[in-house]
């Protein structure tokens, strides 16, 4: 069924005729545009929550990076709005006059950039003064800030103070393409649907829009991170080429091999991060290591919750049914092909399997459009290996129909929460094999002592090693015995821990503690 009230809606308009959710979900580059673990896990929650209506506010980079909705709306999701942050309308390409800009706002702003600049939380007071002068008919609109005598003072009091190391020219469009999405943002919360809950599922810009619309719509607003963002977020700002180095080699290794501008960025992604958690509650997590990641990162103690991924067994239970008596030496990668998931890995451990396994396959089950440059080199790499014949691209597939034949589940990531596919895999009597990243860990050898006892199902190696992989995979494929073992652990481990029940109604105790919280200081 089609969403009734599915639009792309320009940047500040605001859809009165939409109807109220009880929930509405805030995503960033995911569902429904985007295939993979975090979209699977949203389409379960509003699939496996009937009773409750959803809106969906999508948040995405350029529109060019996202194509048709990958996913069916379900009924209950009664609006979607599509926003894409580098494509609102950009005033830095038009003549614009100047403007002065009101000192007392900019006064507020300066105080806010020294909060944030001191890596502590923002007092709440800041953050309700910050929503109002962003939100408000009468506060800095983008124009404003880009054209403002006191802006231009305000950037280079801080290159004076502050900067170390690029030119005057990459710090001022440095801040300028810092703060465009944050306006942007800013319109898309005076916009948005009304809502009886709010509900982010990453920090990042789409947390931001959460504590926007928590300050300006009076609602609870509830965060759930599956992955660290602003840990992501380090990482791929690390490796970024659009970032100009203008350092010598000598001045970046003197500060840690960053960067000024890419500092900047960090910095940038860790603030709005602790601002989400200073407003989020509950803040809630996958696994005890995310929870800790959060401590550390700013989050209140009291307010963080784990609440583990589950799957649906009446789906998976069955395939164990369709399953060979001796496991197939078909090794099954179901994920994305881009860097994060680590394809090539998986590949040079093909290589070494097949030295032992001449019957061995590897199958990478994944669409292959999210990072067109990474597939082909994965391509050229099982060329330039000569596996033509024995590692296959299937592309997107029905998982069902895929899991039967693989003999072991394969997980190459460099970060992960706590992966789906590995679930999957369990209900359906399939033992894994995956990198030491996320829960991972604790989804082969157990979270507790009494799910140790139930013994591992599976292995788990280092990182960026096709050798451990390869020696680990070939160990259970050759000893049928100890691959039945891990797959009754994988199977007892699942059923007990990792039910789609259990997390849904986790989700309902979640969503009415965040209300009676909200009522409660609002009555306070």
């Amino acid at each position: 069924m089609k969403c009734p009230w599915k639009r792309s809606l320009p940047t500040g308009v605001r859809p009165n005729d939409a109807p109220v959710a009880d929930v509405a979900l805030l995503l960033e580059g995911t569902y429904p545009y985007i295939r993979g673990g975090v979209s699977s896990w949203v389409h379960q929650m509003i699939r496996g929550l009937p009773e409750l209506t959803f809106s969906i506010i999508f948040i995405g980079g350029s529109r060019e990076h996202y194509a048709e909705m990958k996913y069916e709306l379900p009924e209950n999701v009664i609006h979607l709005e599509t926003h894409y942050l580098m494509d609102s309308p950009s005033l830095m390409k038009r003549q614009m006059k100047r403007r002065r800009g009101r000192r007392e706002d900019f006064r507020q702003l300066a105080r806010f950039h020294d909060e944030l600049r001191e890596a502590t939380t923002p007092p709440a007071g800041i953050l309700e003064k910050l929503v109002d002068m962003l939100v408000q008919p009468d506060g800095i609109d983008l124009e404003t800030f880009l054209t403002s005598e006191l802006t231009w003072a305000q950037i280079c009091q801080s290159y004076l103070r502050y900067s170390t190391e690029p030119s005057f020219v990459d710090y001022f469009w440095t801040i300028r393409t810092i703060h465009q999405p944050v306006f942007a943002l800013a319109n898309i919360a005076r916009g948005a649907p009304d809502a009886h809950l709010y509900h982010s599922v990453s920090t990042g810009y789409a947390g931001y829009l959460g504590m926007m619309l928590n300050k300006l719509k009076k609602r609870p607003f509830v965060l759930t991170e599956h992955g660290i963002y602003t840990k992501e977020r380090k990482i791929d700002l690390s490796q970024a080429e659009w970032i100009q180095e203008t350092g010598t080699h000598l001045e970046t290794s003197l500060q840690t091999n960053v960067s000024y501008i890419r500092r900047l960025w960090i910095r940038f992604f860790e603030s709005i991060g602790r601002m989400t958690y200073a407003t989020a509650f509950p803040i809630t997590s996958l696994y005890e290591g995310n929870r800790l990641r959060q401590l550390e990162d700013g989050a209140e103690r009291s307010k963080t919750r784990v609440i583990p991924n589950g799957i649906d067994l009446e789906r998976f239970a069955p395939l164990r049914e369709l399953r060979a008596p001796d496991p197939p030496p078909i090794l099954g990668l179901i994920g994305r092909v881009v860097p994060i998931k680590d394809i090539k890995t998986f590949i040079r451990a093909m290589h070494t399997v097949t030295n032992h396994l001449p019957e061995a396959e590897g199958w990478i089950v994944g669409p292959e459009d999210e990072d067109a440059e990474y597939a082909r080199e994965c391509h050229d790499l099982v060329a330039s290996l000569g596996l033509e014949d024995k590692v296959k691209f299937l592309g997107f597939q029905n998982v069902a129909d895929i899991l039967p034949q693989l003999g072991l589940m394969i997980l190459t990531s460099i970060s992960e929460a706590l992966p789906l596919v590995v679930l999957e895999g369990y209900a359906s009597g399939l033992p894994a094999v995956t990198t030491d990243v996320g829960s991972c860990r604790e989804l082969i050898e157990g979270n507790q002592p009494e799910d140790r006892k139930l013994g591992p199902s599976g292995a788990v190696v280092s990182i960026s090693n096709p050798q451990a992989l390869a020696q680990r995979a070939v160990e259970l494929l050759k000893n049928p015995e100890k691959w039945r073992r891990a797959q009754q652990a994988g199977i007892e481990r699942v059923e007990k821990y990792y039910t789609l029940d259990l997390m849904l109604d986790t989700y309902r105790e979640c969503y009415e503690e965040a209300k009676a919280a909200w009522l409660a200081s609002a009555s306070s």
